[in-house]
């Protein structure tokens, strides 16, 4: 049977930790375990911890970690993915996929195209949100760190992002394959209706290289999921 691992967002040590208000609403009163039960906890510092639940009331759980280790190592392959911002659940599936094919930090990129807007409240309402994403992909996956989601930029100050290799998705240009192993990358990927040829000019003058998976046109949300596995294929740690 598979243990229940949960992301605790405070330090943790080793003895006795009274979890915080969230974490324990969702053990006691979602997930109904029982004292006895035994947790794998992390804090995204790297480390994970073993222990069991030694109280579980409606208002406070408390556990007993016996056991710290080194987590699941991180990509050697630092990746830096600007997504296309687009609408709800396929905003939150390249944000999924995106966690557990690796990915170091996120941005969500306002484009010329893109059909969301967002204020101040609701921008931070969708990065709370996004966060969320990436530590239940994290839970789920078995990452140890959760990966940098930045909060949404128009595409002009994404583009001075550094990395080793820059590149932008495109439907005619060269394959992954012909560039050199980066140790950092930067992926720029449209958003629904895709870059506007002048973004992708903008991109190349901001020393990115066009780039293409194939002859097909894939959806934004599809789009990450491919390209990072290529990635992590020829670069990373597939």
């Amino acid at each position: 049977m598979r243990m229940s691992r949960f992301f605790i967002d405070a330090p943790l040590a080793l003895g006795v930790v009274a979890l915080p208000e969230a974490s324990a609403h969702y053990i006691s009163r979602v997930l109904r375990l029982n004292q006895g039960a035994a947790v794998q906890l992390f804090d995204g510092s790297g480390m994970e911890f073993l222990g069991e639940l030694i109280e579980v009331g409606k208002r406070q759980v408390s556990v007993n970690l016996h056991e710290q280790f080194a987590g699941q190592p991180e990509p050697q392959l630092q990746i830096h993915l600007g997504q296309g911002l687009s609408r709800g659940e396929r905003m939150d599936w390249a944000i999924q996929k995106a966690t557990e094919l690796g990915v170091a930090q996120i941005t969500p990129i306002i484009s010329e195209r893109c059909e969301v807007r967002l204020n101040d409240e609701r921008a931070d309402k969708r990065l709370a949100h996004w966060r969320q994403v990436a530590i239940s992909a994290c839970e789920q996956c078995g990452r140890s760190v959760i990966p940098v989601i930045h909060a949404p930029r128009p595409l002009p100050q994404w583009l001075p992002v550094q990395a080793d290799l820059k590149l932008v998705l495109h439907p005619v240009a060269e394959p992954l394959s012909t560039h050199p192993s980066p140790g950092a990358l930067a992926f720029l990927i449209g958003p629904e209706g895709g870059l506007s040829e002048d973004e992708v000019k903008q991109a190349m003058q901001a020393g990115f290289h066009p780039a293409r998976l194939g002859p097909r046109v894939l959806r934004t949300e599809t789009a990450p999921v491919v390209a990072l596995s290529v990635a992590q294929q020829l670069w990373g740690d597939f």
